[in-house]
């Protein structure tokens, strides 16, 4: 084999390692939808769904569909995003074990607990999306509408606003392991990250203010939190550091003993 023919066989094995891992992925999540495709079923999935929009509305009204095919392709959509949510620690742990060869073993060590507390800060924020910014949001909207108007919301429309929310408040809630890994890799001092508060502060805001709806009290419910993780990844991040220094100052106190 010559020295040119070595780089190509490199490039091409890391292809077919890339092109299995996304397999396994992609079967991950079939799997999951094909489950919940027979049980419970995407209609009652869409019900649950709703029921944040449902329990605003007023007694009888109904949420109404558009399209043609709408009413068979959105309940199919929403079932793939719980589908990909329920497989997201098998799409994760495929993605870490493509890049855990080319890693340190401490980064190694590093990237699982980063791959399960990512995975448990995105649901989080889902569920608190889900069990208190919907009903929330929904309730100031509805007692904010005129008497002479029947809100009747198209399904597409509430998928749309959903997924939006979602993925928002799931980003949201990653901001203390991106705090972690600025730290941890070197790039933020905990010291600038504390001295950047009133700049994040500003920053959570404008994000609130362009990702949610334009009422005061869904911004308000994605900026808070978000200033409260970004105080919560900067502790974690400092006893963390603090951790770090221990062990080098033991050690240096222990080389001027043999001295």
């Amino acid at each position: 084999m010559t020295e040119q023919e070595a780089p190509q066989d490199t490039f091409i094995s890391h292809l077919v390692e890339l092109r299995t891992r996304l397999l396994r992925a992609a079967m991950a999540v079939i799997v999951v939808f094909v489950v919940l495709f027979i049980y419970p079923g995407p209609s009652a999935i869409y019900d649950l769904l709703a029921q944040p929009m449902l329990a605003s509305l007023p007694q009888g009204t109904r949420m109404i569909a558009t399209g043609v095919i709408t009413p068979f392709m959105v309940p199919i959509k929403v079932t793939l995003l719980a589908a990909f949510v329920l497989s997201l620690p098998v799409v994760l742990y495929q993605a870490w074990a493509f890049v855990a060869p080319g890693l340190y073993k401490h980064e190694q060590r590093l990237a699982l607990p980063l791959i399960a507390s990512s995975t448990l800060l995105f649901l989080l924020g889902m569920a608190f999306c889900y069990f208190v910014v919907f009903r929330t949001v929904f309730h100031f909207i509805a007692n904010f509408a005129p008497e002479s108007i029947t809100p009747a919301p198209d399904i597409e429309a509430y998928l749309g606003f959903v997924m939006t929310m979602f993925l928002a408040f799931g980003i949201t809630f990653e901001v203390p392991v991106a705090v972690i890994l600025l730290v941890k890799t070197g790039m933020l001092t905990v010291k600038k990250l504390r001295a950047a508060r009133g700049y994040v502060v500003v920053g959570a805001f404008i994000v609130a203010a362009v990702v949610t709806p334009p009422d005061v009290v869904s911004q308000f419910m994605l900026a808070v939190p978000l200033c409260l993780l970004y105080e919560l990844g900067v502790m974690i991040a400092s006893m963390l550091e603090r951790e770090a220094k221990e062990p080098s100052e033991d050690t240096s106190d222990i080389t001027r003993e043999n001295d």
